[in-house]
């Protein structure tokens, strides 16, 4: 069993993960070097594909974490009744 203090790290990084990494995508697309042309209307770059798969990524780990996380400390509440 993941300790309480373990279950809120997890939470915390699950939703720091799931808060940034759409901030970062934005910027990235928004970059210059993501695009052969004007942004949406050119053909993607190395750049924009490397940073997609790794927000892509960053964004499926962090939502697992969130998910054990909260999963560990709903066991928690389910395992102390009255805690």
């Amino acid at each position: 069993m993941i300790s309480k203090l373990s279950a809120w790290l997890l939470v915390v990084a699950g939703v720091f993960n799931v808060v940034i990494w759409p901030r970062f995508a934005k910027a990235i697309v928004d970059d210059d070097r993501a695009w052969a042309g004007e942004a949406w209307s050119s053909t993607p770059q190395a750049f924009f594909w490397v940073h997609a798969v790794l927000i892509g990524t960053a964004m499926t780990l962090g939502v697992i974490v969130l998910v054990v996380g909260v999963r560990a400390l709903r066991s928690h509440r389910v395992s102390s009744p009255g805690a």
